[in-house]
Parts: structure tokens; C-alpha cells; sequence
């Protein structure tokens, strides 16, 4: 999974850099967001899967917030980058006559992404923290988590991650539920009126195509991540679930298939844009 994250990702990065007809608007985001989904394939990914392989955390306290830093901050900068280019559609689409938005804006667009994930992932940077247990079978294990400075660290943790939840998953995910649904409205349920060019049809199957593409990576990342949240949420209220049998195998599927989002875009694009 690693692998093809960031096999796919360099070369979709590449095809946007090198090629300048390929510098759009629409572009700059999909880039945005293969770079976020680099940073969490290589930069967390590959250490948290040594991680939960052995429940032992080997990579020393610098990392730790390292690696929790860019977890929390990849998956902010991909959801708002998704959310982002709902957005640059739902004007160009619904809103034609408004004016487009311009390389330049794309670029201060996505900057203010990359800050609100730093804000959103700064507790990560303050809080991170390893501690280590000895136990007489078994050697030493050391763990890697967010120490809170009130001491409660269950509630804490639950308080930060549903306020991570809104504003990464529930706010972004119905923003583009509302953006896309007009956006079908406008390409599949108008009619022109009056006779219809071959140069227009063409215009309109091209918006089509897009927006399936643009439908499929927002479809991938809201599938990808609703089980993990999900067990996130009932765990926390049905903390007896977690002393029953198969739970942490339940929890790895959950949390492989979060982190597998960073591979379905490359395959996305190859499969529904010629470009």
C-alpha cells in the first residue's frame, strides 16, 4: 500500500510540475492533495505500522510528535483540498457568470489550507510524548501518545478528536454533498434551450467527466474514513467493547483502510482523465 502511495503520488506530482499546460487551477489542488497523502504514506504510515505490529514504539520522542504532527495535518490538507475543489467546480458549473478563480488565488487558497492544518495538528506538536513500560516477560515497551496537561487523558483525547471530527469529516463531507448534488442538477437535469452545438456538448461532457472524477475521489475519502471514526466514537461510549475478543484486529482493518486513501487517487485520475 505504501508503495503504490508513493509510486502513484510522485508521478501524479510530476505530471502537474513538469507539464505546464497541466498548471491549472483544478491541478494545483489535486496537487495539494498528493502531496499531503506523500507526507502521511512516508512520514506516518510506514512508522505507525511498526507500531502496531509489535505495540512498541522504537523511533524516540522527536518522532513521535513528528509522526502524530503529520497524521493530523495530512488529513486536514487533503479533506480541505477535496473540499477545495468542490468548490473552484460548483463556481465554474453553477456559477458561470462569477468571476473564475485565477492561478495567483489558487495558490493564496492553498497556503491558508496548509495553516489550518498546522492549526488543527498544533496540540499534536505541543502534547506528543513516548512512555516507557518494563515488564519482567517481554522487555520494554514504549508507547507513543498525546499526554494532556490536565492529566485526563481519555476525555481529552475524545474532546480534541470529535472537534477534529467536525471540522475534517462532517463539515467538509455535507459541503460536498450539497455542492455536488447542485452540480449533477445543473450538468445531468438541465436542458438547453434552443438548438445545442457540437461545441457546446462537448463543453458539458468535459464538466461531466471532471466532475465524476472529482465525485469519486470525495466518495473514496469519505468511505475510507466513516469506519474508523465510527469505532472512534462507539469505543469511547462502549468502553467494554474493547475487552472482547478479534478488537484490535477489527480496529487495524479500520485504521489500514483510513490510511489506504492515500492510494486510490493516482488510480482515480489514470482511470477517468485522459490527461
Amino acid at each position: 500500500m505504501i508503495s503504490m502511495a508513493t509510486g502513484g503520488n510522485i508521478i501524479v506530482a510530476w505530471i502537474v510540475v513538469a507539464h505546464r499546460k497541466m498548471r491549472t487551477v483544478t491541478n494545483y489542488f489535486l496537487l495539494n492533495l498528493t502531496i499531503a497523502d506523500l507526507l502521511l504514506a512516508d512520514f506516518n504510515a510506514i512508522f505507525n505500522f511498526v507500531y502496531l505490529l509489535g505495540s512498541h514504539w522504537p523511533f524516540a520522542s522527536v518522532y513521535c510528535t513528528i509522526s502524530n504532527f503529520i497524521a493530523y495535518l495530512t488529513v486536514s490538507t487533503s479533506v480541505f483540498s477535496i473540499a477545495a475543489l468542490s468548490v473552484d467546480r460548483y463556481m465554474a458549473i453553477v456559477r458561470p457568470l462569477s468571476p473564475r478563480m485565477s492561478k495567483k488565488t489558487a495558490l493564496l487558497v492553498t497556503a491558508l489550507i496548509w495553516l489550518s492544518g498546522i492549526l488543527l495538528a498544533l496540540p499534536t506538536l505541543l502534547y506528543s510524548t513516548t512512555r516507557t513500560y518494563h515488564y519482567a516477560i517481554g522487555g520494554d515497551r514504549t508507547l507513543c501518545y498525546l499526554r494532556w496537561p490536565n492529566g485526563r487523558l481519555s476525555e481529552d483525547d475524545y474532546i480534541y478528536n470529535v472537534f477534529f471530527l467536525i471540522f475534517t469529516y462532517i463539515i467538509p463531507v455535507v459541503a460536498m454533498a450539497i455542492t455536488y448534488t447542485k452540480m449533477g442538477l445543473v450538468l445531468w437535469g438541465s436542458r438547453a434551450i434552443g438548438e445545442t452545438t457540437d461545441h457546446q456538448r462537448n463543453i458539458v461532457l468535459s464538466k461531466r467527466r471532471v466532475v465524476r472524477m472529482l465525485i469519486a475521489v470525495a466518495l473514496a475519502f469519505t468511505i475510507c474514513w466513516l469506519p474508523y471514526h465510527v469505532y472512534f466514537i462507539y469505543t469511547y461510549h462502549q468502553p467494554e467493547i474493547l475487552q472482547t475478543d478479534y478488537i484490535q484486529h477489527v480496529y487495524l482493518v479500520f485504521y489500514w483502510l483510513a490510511m489506504s486513501n492515500s492510494t486510490y487517487n493516482p488510480v482515480v485520475y489514470y482511470c477517468m482523465n485522459t490527461r
